[in-house]
């Protein structure tokens, strides 16, 4: 019949550029005005087949992508980012995710519920001499980087039934801010040795007068490193996270089942058992030579 395709085969990334372009097509005959809501764009998704697990992923992941966006450009290449995040798709209703992940948070993490927001729940390291304990002894070998972030913020959409989205996010402002101050310091004491030599004996060759200049602007251009790395070890630990939900690792405690003790307890038995495992892995003192028998 005239006018019908001819069957053949199509790969995927062709099929990828079908759909981008049907897409822009039927968009161009849409009057979108600012743009679409919500609902729409689930409406639209659902005319065309697409089912609304994937449509509100979609939605969710291009959320939280353009928040992070905002943190890149030429300074933050240098500085780092002041926001990293980590977002997942993990199985699960939202009335088991979000109290699996307080518990997480707060006696994993050693962080404490900020605020609660209607759409996610702040974070912030916890304070006091149990929590600076139990991060100083590194308790449970965990390295707690979570609580080096100023905030945390969790966000747990519900999907479809049995799947949330988990879109978690670390405000790292409080490092940048630290390394901007300690750069601009260093590279400041160098420029300014420089202008006070420079004064002082205007004789001098000058590549000994710009030395100090020179030296100080070198390292303190190196310093925002430490921070990037730092940031970069923050979103791993996110991913970690969502890696756990998604194994099935992170539970609400009560769905383990068992009595739970009281925070001072568990503490106490997290410490104690950090100082027995360093004293186990101590090297035994030699053992003393043995005398010789006397003869009967």
């Amino acid at each position: 019949m005239a006018g019908e395709l001819t069957p053949r085969t199509i790969d995927r990334a062709a099929l990828e550029r079908i759909i981008q372009r049907a897409a822009e097509l039927q968009a161009g005959e849409l009057d979108t005005g600012e743009g679409l809501s919500e609902q729409e764009v689930l409406k639209l998704g659902g005319e065309v087949g697409i089912p609304g697990r994937f449509l509100r992923q979609a939605l969710y992941e291009e959320t939280t992508k353009g928040g992070l966006e905002s943190a890149h450009g030429a300074l933050a290449r240098w500085l780092g980012p002041r926001l990293v995040g980590a977002s997942r798709v993990v199985p699960g209703e939202k009335r088991l995710v979000e109290p699996a992940l307080d518990e997480w948070m707060t006696e994993t993490e050693a962080m404490a519920v900020k605020r609660r927001l209607p759409d996610r729940t702040l974070w912030e390291p916890q304070k006091g001499f149990f929590a600076e304990m139990k991060r100083g002894f590194g308790v449970g070998g965990k390295s707690y980087h979570l609580a080096r972030a100023a905030e945390v913020s969790v966000a747990v959409t519900p999907l479809e039934e049995g799947y949330c989205h988990v879109a978690l996010t670390a405000d790292v402002s409080n490092s940048r801010s630290g390394v901007m101050a300690g750069a601009g310091t260093v590279a400041g004491i160098g420029v300014l040795s420089s202008a006070i030599l420079l004064a002082a004996v205007p004789a001098a060759l000058p590549l000994v007068l710009l030395l100090p200049g020179a030296l100080g602007l070198g390292i303190g251009a190196s310093i925002p490193g430490a921070h990037r790395r730092r940031a970069a070890r923050i979103q791993l630990a996110l991913e970690q996270v969502l890696d756990g939900l998604e194994r099935g690792e992170i539970r609400p405690r009560a769905a383990l089942g068992g009595p739970r003790a009281s925070a001072f307890v568990r503490i106490a038995d997290e410490i104690k058992q950090s100082l027995v495992d360093a004293v186990r892995q101590m090297p035994l003192p030699p053992k003393p030579p043995s005398l010789p028998r006397g003869k009967d």
